[in-house]
């Protein structure tokens, strides 16, 4: 089962045509779409669909049937996610809520004027629910990520939407990312950072993740134990046709170990998974 390559995934035609219906037809006949193309990446897309019925039946011992069933609810959510994503960077926001549980902790992070590390993973979608906040909480919220779309892609998100309402820090090889991320947080910005997929090559954590052995990037944990920032761990669930359900756990204060760190992260996620695990959006075989 193949493993994680840092690139997403999809074609630059497929981009093009959705943004049109989105502009066009709105938001509604994208998702009626969305039935027809998740449908099809569900017959025929073997190695994801699997990856996720190994995960619902023997992570999570869901039966067959309703693993079935979630596999075929994950990729239509997916797809509804990208969809609100690119509504976002049109600006076609009017129809989008959410909730937002604990977002007194980002407050107070904010207040503190030490910036934030706020550690995510790919449940949900935690972009559009920035969009949400953007200007609420922080002006500025700094997304570090391997800068591997496919560049034609990029490029024509880019000049279509006028490219993400982000700062994006590129991981690079010679750790220019470590000063982008410490100048950040100099100047009391926040830095999210998903915590849940490496690359093969790239130095991991092995722990425990609903009773089976699994590979965490080790790069986040360390980011998060060696500046003098707080750290809270934020999730961002769909949970309604136009809303979402954000989350924020108690910031971490206090010198810890990133193994540490990384084991309370695991436990928060296994929590997020367990309420939305239609919203688990990996791809790929998590496990050793």
């Amino acid at each position: 089962m193949s493993r994680w390559d840092g690139k997403t995934k999809g074609s630059l035609t497929g981009y093009k045509i959705f943004l049109f219906f989105i502009n066009t037809l709105g938001i509604d006949f994208a998702y009626r779409l969305l039935k027809l193309v998740t449908y099809y990446y569900y017959l025929f897309a073997a190695k994801q669909k699997n990856a996720l019925l190994d995960f619902y039946q023997n992570t999570l011992h869901f039966p067959l049937p309703e693993a079935k069933k979630l596999a075929r609810k994950n990729f239509y959510i997916f797809g509804q996610t990208l969809v609100d994503r690119a509504a976002f960077l049109l600006g076609k926001t009017a129809n989008f809520t959410h909730v937002f549980e604990n977002e007194q902790f980002l407050i107070d992070i904010r207040d503190g004027g030490k910036g934030g590390i706020l550690l995510s993973a790919h449940l949900g979608n935690w972009e559009t629910a920035g969009n949400l906040l953007k200007g609420r909480i922080t002006p500025t919220i700094n997304i570090v990520m391997l800068d591997a779309e496919v560049e034609s892609i990029k490029q024509f998100m880019d000049t279509t939407t006028g490219g993400s309402r982000f700062k994006i820090i590129a991981i690079k090889d010679d750790l220019s990312h470590v000063i982008a991320i410490r100048n950040a947080l100099v100047n009391n910005e926040f830095v999210a950072i998903h915590a849940d997929r490496y690359l093969d090559g790239a130095k991991y954590i092995e722990l425990d993740f609903f009773g089976r052995k699994a590979k965490f990037p080790y790069g986040p944990f360390v980011i998060a134990s060696k500046f003098d920032a707080p750290v809270t761990f934020v999730f961002a669930a769909k949970n309604g046709k136009y809303s979402y359900h954000l989350s924020a756990t108690l910031p971490i204060s206090m010198k810890m170990k990133p193994e540490e760190i990384a084991r309370l992260y695991v436990a928060e996620l296994e929590k997020k998974v367990r309420e939305y695990p239609e919203q688990w959006f990996n791809y790929f075989n998590f496990f050793v």
